[in-house]
């Protein structure tokens, strides 16, 4: 596994960082942060897998081991991940997924809602 950086907030955590599950296996990239921002709760992380032909799978905040500049580390192995569907935050990001309506609304918020 490459060096990771610093470790950084959820809240600091970029769409595209890599994901290594226990073993430092690489499991795909962060599609979305799931979090409840009035409530400052993370959630988890959607991963988008290396592969077009596998689903996004959703990797519980209890799953996460560390999270860097450049990666995320699970505390699970990879298979262990569950389904966005599983995780009611997780479900509206991956239905939104399909619909491209949603998805562009999605990233309009998230354009907006970062800090600058």
């Amino acid at each position: 596994m490459e060096d990771l950086g610093a470790k950084v907030s959820y809240l600091a955590l970029p769409v595209g960082t890599r994901v290594y599950d226990v073993d430092s296996a690489p499991v795909g990239v962060v599609e979305h942060v799931l979090t409840d921002e009035p409530k400052d709760i993370f959630h988890g992380i959607i991963v988008a897998p290396p592969g077009s032909d596998q689903s996004h799978r959703f990797a519980h905040r209890e799953q996460i081991a560390d999270l860097y500049e450049r990666g995320v580390v699970l505390s699970v192995p990879g298979a262990e991940m569950h389904e966005p569907g599983e995780d009611p935050p997780a479900g509206v990001v991956e239905e939104a997924a399909h619909n491209p309506v949603q998805a562009d609304l999605r990233r309009a918020w998230q354009r907006l809602s970062r800090p600058r």
